[in-house]
């Protein structure tokens, strides 16, 4: 004798289909909300509020002559003794040691800037990771100068990024009156 069982006993009185989709949606929320909680910690780390320096300055002379300027330890000590900085922070007067080559090592302003060449593109683009001598330990800076031609003279879109907070002012103001302002009459 066949009987009629009802849809629960046929299902040996398991959940109904309504009742596997709403416990199926509350732990998949419950997952959302542990996904949610580590997306939150991740954008913890993250800062969104890096000091960054972007500044073009338009030189009248080749990109050449400005990678040149920039790359070459003797042209640079001219740049220095023009910035005027050695006497006013009383730096030792040990002349400035650049590198020609990619990871090459450079020492500028009496060994207060000091870093590594990470890319070198002759006429094009120079990439440093830089530091100042007030740094702690290991901490290293980006800075970027692109040479841009217009016309006769060359623009130097320049980025510096990485660099201690706090920091901003100060390196942005250095770099127009210890590399900039020397660097046009070096080139005038």
């Amino acid at each position: 004798m066949m009987r009629n069982l009802g849809t629960q006993e046929a299902l040996g009185n398991g959940p109904t289909r309504r009742q596997a989709i709403v416990s199926l949606a509350i732990a998949f929320s419950g997952l959302a909300l542990v996904a949610t909680e580590d997306w939150a910690a991740a954008e913890e780390e993250i800062s969104h509020t890096a000091e960054s320096i972007h500044q073009e300055i338009a030189f009248k002379a080749s990109r050449s002559r400005v990678y040149e300027a920039l790359l070459d330890a003797k042209q640079f000590d001219k740049v220095i003794q023009l910035s005027g900085v050695m006497q006013t922070m009383h730096l030792p007067d040990t002349p400035a040691e650049i590198s020609r080559q990619v990871r090459g090592a450079f020492s500028l302003f009496g060994g207060y800037i000091t870093g590594r060449h990470v890319e070198l593109v002759p006429n094009v683009r120079i990439v440093q990771a830089w530091r100042a001598g007030g740094w702690a330990p290991g901490v290293y800076s980006i800075a970027k100068f692109e040479l841009v031609e217009q016309g006769s003279a060359t623009r130097v879109v320049f980025d510096h990024t990485g660099f201690p907070k706090g920091q901003a002012e100060g390196l942005a103001s250095g770099w127009k009156a210890h590399y900039w302002e020397p660097l046009k009459k070096l080139l005038a």
